[in-house]
């Protein structure tokens, strides 16, 4: 009961207050989650759009959730299977997992490790070597993947509550407000082409 309540409210919570570039959503399941982690600005992550799966033990909180990426992404904590690796997500002596932290903690944590990797601690020694090392290169790569793997057309809204399938909107390259803009002028100039149209057929029509 301790666990499907808190789980109630982190989720609830999660819906209304979201982290800033983090989404997240019961997949059918309450122990069943889903989230995505917007890539940050000045990343080689940007505008990537990664989706994880959480799996919440029988035991939480007093046992930290099973988190993985199911978007491939290039990194040197996070391996081929997306398995991440962070202390949080490990029970102590060598994690630092305690029943106070929450998915949103998690979350926010993966988000940071994503803007800073920890290359001393890798689960990639290939990639680790190629960040402490040559860092260009790591950077191209990780464009590279986030380009091909996470260059997703949608995003679910942080707007799903319990029960509720989460809506989805379509991103853009551009800001919202200029799509708009865009497409209201494209529509202006469609019905001036037809008002032309209409009267061209009107005047040079013959006459009955």
């Amino acid at each position: 009961m301790q666990r499907v309540s808190r789980l109630t409210r982190e989720l609830s919570l999660l819906a209304t207050e979201p982290p800033p570039g983090i989404t997240c959503w019961q997949n059918g399941q309450l122990d069943d989650l889903r989230a995505q982690i917007l890539g940050g600005v000045d990343t080689p992550y940007d505008k990537g759009i990664f989706n994880l799966e959480i799996i919440v033990p029988e035991r939480y909180p007093f046992e930290p959730p099973k988190i993985r990426f199911l978007t491939p992404i290039y990194h040197p904590n996070i391996d081929s299977a997306g398995r991440i690796c962070l202390d949080v997500l490990k029970l102590p002596p060598k994690g630092a997992w305690r029943p106070s932290l929450n998915i949103s903690t998690l979350l926010t944590s993966i988000q940071l490790l994503m803007a800073e990797p920890n290359p001393d601690d890798p689960l990639m020694a290939d990639i680790s070597s190629e960040y402490k090392y040559n860092k260009q290169l790591f950077l191209l790569n990780a464009r590279e993947w986030t380009k091909k793997y996470a260059g997703q057309l949608r995003v679910r809204t942080s707007h799903c509550l319990l029960g509720v399938a989460p809506s989805t909107v379509l991103l853009s390259q551009f800001p919202f407000h200029s799509c708009f803009v865009l497409s209201f002028l494209l529509l202006c100039v469609l019905d001036l082409y037809s008002i032309s149209l209409y009267f061209k057929l009107i005047i040079f029509s013959p006459s009955s």
